[in-house]
């Protein structure tokens, strides 16, 4: 079986983490390398990683993460938090970078850059915010993949209040939103109901539509 596969087949969303066992920083390190290196649309990287080990914050969010106590018998929290808004700013930001970066200005690149800014600013913030909350979703399935090739348990999580966990963690004033938690650490599998069942999903034929 193709290394990758197997440990995608390995990986579950762990429902209870061992508290004694630390995640090496190695392993953390190249899980948010991971996602850092993420695809997004137009390069944007229109989100952004909160690494939270403080024991007192992450008990603040799991008192507003329906007390989840993976939130803080993990080793790690990651909060994905995107842009609250595409601006002019963020965007040639990001166009300055890749001008830097490459050395040299790219004359269909500048135009793009002009195409995009008109596109961003007919969309509107709460679109802007909903377009970067989607590519923080890419990152999170590269934080998987790399998780489970570290052999490091994760468990993506919606269930919590985004006010809430944004109001903790200050994202108001740096113009971020939350989007969703991951918990990293390493499984308890005395006490997790899912430890032991079945990976479940569709076969290929009924997922897979080939259009020819």
């Amino acid at each position: 079986m193709n290394p990758l596969i197997e440990k995608l087949s390995w990986r579950y969303a762990t429902k209870k983490f061992d508290p004694t066992k630390t995640v090496p920083n190695e392993s953390i390190e190249r899980i948010i390398e991971a996602v850092r290196l993420t695809a997004t649309s137009s390069g944007l990287q229109p989100f952004e990683l909160l690494l939270v080990t403080n024991p007192e914050v992450r008990q603040k969010i799991r008192a507003v993460s329906w007390n989840q106590a993976q939130v803080t018998d993990c080793s790690h929290l990651l909060v994905f938090a995107a842009w609250d808004d595409i601006t002019p700013e963020r965007v040639n930001m990001m166009f300055d970078l890749t001008n830097e970066v490459r050395g040299f200005v790219n004359e269909g690149w500048e135009n793009y850059r002009q195409q995009l800014l008109g596109i961003v600013g007919a969309r509107g913030t709460e679109a802007n915010y909903q377009a970067a909350a989607r590519q923080a979703y890419i990152g999170l399935g590269s934080a998987l993949a790399a998780a489970a090739f570290e052999e490091v348990d994760a468990t993506p999580m919606e269930g919590f209040d985004p006010e809430a966990v944004d109001e903790i963690l200050g994202l108001k004033a740096r113009h971020l939103r939350s989007v969703i938690l991951l918990p990293l650490g390493y499984r308890q599998a005395e006490g997790d109901w899912l430890v032991n069942l079945k990976k479940v999903r569709r076969d290929r034929n009924a997922f897979v539509t080939e259009v020819q």
